[in-house]
């Protein structure tokens, strides 16, 4: 006979979470049997200890597709139409006059230079800039919490990573989103990039979710940049390259990166 499936209550005497049964709902896909529960359990006691169960989960791949926006508790934002790329413009020059951007003290980047984001990409947009100024979201009904043990760690791999050259630049990505994080990272240059098709175009571009963070690598240092990933078990994404001055996502020309900044 199959096994059951579980619910929280049958699991919360083991000491476990809510966020982290969610998260291990979002990988299973349902609601987990025991033994799916017990197999997770027995990964992150061989490979994850050094992080709590549902840190450890977020870093996990997810094993199935969702076919609807994430935040369940509300279904206004549920009912949210994507932008496509040429109408994140608009959104984009509407954050930028609102609070203009300004560059990092760092010194310039060369045109060319591979950008990453370290940590997970973002599926949230509720409580940002882009959710109150564009659509007037003003609660955030799956607020996250919980990320100051893993941008200490982040940082602290990423200070090791620069002191011994492997990164040109890093910096975390705040108000505005990755679009206006990344105008204050590679200003005077620009950039250009590509969306992930498993996130809402609108999340991934002005989601201000904790816990990420930009680098600028030389294309000489990337493999051994992409190995120290892999050893600090730390999630990484590809975005693309730094430009002269223009920036594009998805292959759509936004224009000029000073007209933004």
């Amino acid at each position: 006979m199959a096994e059951q499936p579980i619910d929280f209550e049958q699991v919360e005497a083991l000491g476990i979470s809510r966020e982290a049964y969610d998260e291990i709902l979002d990988i299973v896909g349902r609601i987990p049997t025991m033994e799916e529960f017990s197999t997770l359990l027995a990964m992150w006691e061989s490979n994850g200890k050094q992080q709590s169960l549902y840190s450890w989960l977020r870093g996990q791949h997810h094993t199935v597709e969702r076919d609807e926006y994430l935040y369940t508790g509300n279904a206004d934002h549920r009912s949210i139409r994507e932008p496509r790329v040429k109408e994140c413009l608009a959104i984009a020059k509407d954050l930028c006059n609102e609070f203009h951007p300004q560059p990092t003290p760092n010194h310039q980047l060369p045109t060319g230079t591979l950008l990453y984001m370290v940590g997970n990409v973002s599926s949230e947009f509720a409580d940002s800039e882009y959710a109150r100024r564009c659509l007037h979201l003003v609660d955030n009904p799956m607020a996250t919490g919980g990320h100051e043990e893993d941008c200490q760690y982040i940082e602290m791999i990423l200070a090791a990573l620069q002191d011994n050259d492997l990164l040109l630049g890093s910096f975390p990505v705040t108000k505005g989103g990755l679009f206006c994080s990344l105008l204050r990272f590679t200003t005077p240059l620009g950039y250009d990039i590509l969306s992930p098709r498993e996130v809402r175009l609108d999340a991934f571009l002005f989601g201000e979710e904790q816990g990420r963070y930009l680098v600028a690598v030389d294309e000489q240092h990337d493999d051994a940049f992409l190995l120290k990933m892999d050893e600090a078990r730390l999630n990484c994404c590809f975005l693309g390259r730094t430009t002269k001055n223009r920036i594009l996502v998805d292959g759509y020309d936004f224009g000029p990166a000073s007209q933004f900044v």
